[in-house]
């Protein structure tokens, strides 16, 4: 009992920590391409000591290049959303990346052939009549998103690749050395792209340092540590389901923080988003 309440207590820990990245990015308000990669190489080096410190062994070559894989697109992941988080709400940011469970559903049944029960389609219905509520119907009707709610949706496709393709590799190895290589993987190449587009790292306000190392180390590393933690003592269902509770926690934090307000439509739209993406999470038991 009282492990079951410590992992609770890890999980909504997390959730928290996690709903808290839209308005470390807002607030550090830098192209997406160079926070997403202050996320990821300010949380690299408390993961390498812990995983020397541990003495884990290397992973195989082939789970390395899945891991790798895995790193470069959570990085691509987090270059649309944290880009589309500086053109829209933080609130319809996370609602839209939200959306990640769905494409994981339709990549299992492309991909994967795998049998989806009527209950998902009712969700991925659901879904979509929320992204309808809170792009607008004007948009959907003219085919021209919002370019912010355009790259928040690319963020969850990009998002649900990374858990197809690092789902074999997350069998064969633990949390901290899957977590330790996919997040030097994904800085790595973050780190050439900026320097590819010639984006400078430095000379940043003391305000986005502080902003950027809140993203890394409270977001990043101990809140999904302690999501992790949790989902080796509580049900992977229970825990996915609670994971969309950060939506919430952004939506609720952005109106004193940011200033941001909610309308009905956005209000409405989320509450859709969220129940389809229960019914596709609530699927399997």
């Amino acid at each position: 009992m009282k492990q079951t309440r410590l992992a609770y207590a890890a999980l909504v820990c997390g959730i928290l920590c996690i709903g808290c990245s839209a308005l470390f990015v807002k607030i550090a308000a830098l192209p997406g391409t160079v926070s997403a990669f202050y996320r990821l190489a300010l949380a690299a080096p408390p993961l390498l000591v812990a995983w020397v410190v541990a003495r884990k062994p290397l992973p195989a070559r082939r789970d390395l290049g899945l891991m790798s894989a895995g790193g470069a697109l959570f990085a691509a992941d987090l270059v649309f959303w944290n880009s589309g988080l500086l053109l829209t709400s933080a609130a319809t940011a996370t609602l839209l990346a939200n959306n990640a469970p769905i494409w994981v559903g339709l990549g299992a049944l492309f991909f994967f052939r795998e049998r989806l029960a009527p209950r998902f389609w009712l969700g991925l219905a659901l879904s979509l009549a929320g992204m309808t509520l809170i792009v607008g119907a004007a948009g959907i009707r003219q085919l021209q998103f919002n370019q912010g709610d355009l790259l928040s949706i690319g963020a969850s496709m990009f998002y649900a690749a990374y858990l197809l393709t690092t789902q074999k590799a997350r069998v064969a190895n633990d949390t901290l050395t899957f977590m330790t290589v996919s997040v030097v993987a994904g800085a790595a190449l973050l780190w050439v792209v900026n320097l590819g587009l010639g984006l400078p790292l430095t000379g940043f306000s003391a305000r986005t340092w502080w902003a950027l190392t809140g993203l890394a180390l409270l977001s990043h590393l101990v809140g999904w540590l302690a999501i992790n933690y949790a989902l080796g003592h509580l049900k992977a269902s229970a825990v996915s389901v609670s994971l969309l509770g950060q939506a919430v926690v952004t939506a609720l934090l952005s109106i004193p923080i940011l200033g941001e307000t909610l309308g009905w439509s956005q209000t409405v739209g989320g509450l859709l988003v969220l129940s389809g993406i229960y019914l596709v999470n609530s699927r399997r038991k």
